[in-house]
Parts: structure tokens; C-alpha cells; sequence
């Protein structure tokens, strides 16, 4: 077991300096193991999709074609189905769902937990840390700034940001 740690050990340090050299950046152990592109081949993403080893994703998520999906984030698709359309950035930290048990643990769990689809159109930028709650749909060209909570749709070319989220502007 010792051996086998001391050679895991030994692995991680290379990567970590081969990346950081070439990169300059390091990773959790996982993502010096797992290939991002592959892995978004395997969840049955789009040609050109990466998504890092450290993001979880749950139920039925679809996603386009050449879009980033950063670290630490969350696809949850357990409740009715995450669409995510193809040339975005989905960035590091954020969380996207299709269900909520708000309605379930204030009644007791005698409530159902409450579902809807939950959409991002193509050529979207969603900022780092955003929330997205069940049922929302962000349409196409769409920009959500760093740390909203987006509660509503957000229509397509729009930029919007906050806690609630809200439109500002146009992206283009």
C-alpha cells in the first residue's frame, strides 16, 4: 500500500510541475488523471466539450458543441432535464439545477420535490459562482456576471447580474 502511494505521489508531483510549466496552473489530483474532453465524450456532450474531473453532474444533461465547463461546478439535470447550448463558458463554481425540496422539507416531506427543465442557450457566458435555479431559461448570446442568483428567464442578448439577477443591458 506505501508503494502504491509513493508512486501516486510521484505521478502527482510530475503532472503537477508538466502542467504548471506549460499551463501555469495546478489542479486537484483528478484533473491531472482524467482527460476533460474525454470525459464530456462519455456524458455524451458535444464535439469540441470539456468539462474538469472535479464537476459533478447528475440526471439528464445535454450539452452543445465547444463549451467550457469549468471547475467545481454543478450540472444537475435530476429534475426534468439541463440543456446547455453549444460555444459556451460555463465558469468555475457554478451550479445549475432542475429540482428544489423547499416546498418537501417545509411541509415535512409530506410536499413533492418540486422539478422543471432548466435551459442556457448557445454563445452564453455564465460568471463564476452563478446559481441557477430550477425551470429558468437564459437565452442565446446571454452574459450572468460572477456571484448572481438567476431566479427568472434572462431573454436572449441580454447581460444581466445580482443577487436577485437581473437584466442591465444587452450583451452585444
Amino acid at each position: 500500500m506505501l508503494a502504491l502511494l509513493s508512486e501516486l505521489r510521484a505521478f502527482w508531483l510530475s503532472r503537477r510541475r508538466e502542467v504548471n510549466e506549460k499551463f501555469a496552473r495546478t489542479l486537484p489530483l483528478g484533473d491531472y488523471v482524467v482527460d476533460r474532453w474525454e470525459k464530456a465524450r462519455e456524458l455524451g456532450f458535444g464535439e469540441g466539450t470539456s468539462i474538469y474531473d472535479s464537476s459533478i453532474v447528475f440526471g439528464s444533461v445535454r450539452v452543445g458543441e465547444h463549451t467550457w465547463i469549468g471547475p467545481f461546478t454543478i450540472l444537475d439535470g435530476s429534475g426534468g432535464g439541463l440543456e446547455i447550448g453549444s460555444h459556451c463558458s460555463i465558469s468555475a463554481g457554478v451550479q445549475i439545477y432542475t429540482h428544489d425540496t423547499v416546498e418537501r422539507s417545509l411541509s415535512g416531506g409530506k410536499a413533492p420535490i418540486i422539478t422543471a427543465p432548466t435551459r442556457i442557450g448557445s454563445n452564453c457566458y455564465i460568471g463564476p459562482n452563478t446559481v441557477i435555479a430550477k425551470g429558468v431559461t437564459i437565452g442565446d448570446g446571454s452574459v450572468i456576471g460572477a456571484n448572481s442568483l438567476v431566479l427568472k428567464d434572462i431573454p436572449a442578448g441580454s447581460k444581466a447580474f445580482g443577487t436577485p439577477c437581473h437584466v442591465i443591458g444587452v450583451s452585444q
